[in-house]
């Protein structure tokens, strides 16, 4: 069910003791983040601020991810489960998600192949507006779109080329050259990865 103001009290909060589980998965990546609890007035205020609040059980009282390091939580959507005794937030982390600087609580979890093609498209916006001497990023970026759409057309050709008259290594170097310089070119445009994705899924239904 997708939490809002209007159901929060429908969850259940006498059988959890008024503090609700909360986990915390990047909304790109889906990688999980953390970990930690919300009592009725945090996930209020996180809703009303789109920023994830947490209730702290050690000082018994509210606080709001990222309100001392910068490091806030932007959160996109919030989910409960079946039986309404646990949440799932999706976010928009700004910089590291735990106290101890790494991106996520969980350091040790593997991204799937298909959300590492999100990480990279974070990597590569990052890049965006940098030294193009000291990367290679950058230096599409600083060559403009005409030349960033250009390269795309390239790569596009070799993929087919090599489909047809190279080996297989070929083809799979070929195909990820296709795939980073597709992701650099719409980073140019400001077009995320999810709205092409979104495309596929609507076509997918049809």
């Amino acid at each position: 069910m997708l939490v809002t103001n209007s159901n929060i009290k429908k969850l259940a909060w006498k059988k959890m003791n008024d503090l609700i589980p909360a986990i915390i998965q990047h909304s790109a990546t889906g990688a999980v983040l953390m970990q930690g609890y919300m009592s009725q007035e945090s996930l209020t205020k996180t809703l009303d601020t789109g920023k994830a609040t947490f209730f702290s059980r050690s000082k018994q009282a509210l606080w709001i991810k990222g309100e001392t390091s910068g490091h806030f939580l932007n959160v996109d959507q919030v989910l409960t489960d079946c039986d309404q005794d646990s949440l799932l937030l999706a976010c928009t982390p700004i910089g590291p998600s735990c106290h101890l600087g790494t991106e996520s609580c969980f350091p040790e979890q593997k991204l799937t192949q298909q959300n590492f093609l999100s990480q990279l498209e974070q990597v590569i916006a990052g890049k965006k507006g940098g030294d193009p001497k000291e990367s290679y990023t950058a230096h599409l970026f600083s060559r403009g779109t005409t030349k960033m759409a250009q390269k795309v057309g390239e790569e596009g050709v070799e993929v087919a080329l090599a489909a047809v008259a190279e080996t297989k290594e070929d083809l799979l170097g070929e195909c990820a050259d296709l795939f980073y310089h597709t992701l650099v070119l719409l980073a140019d445009k400001e077009i995320e990865l999810s709205e092409v994705m979104y495309v596929l899924q609507q076509r997918h239904h049809k």
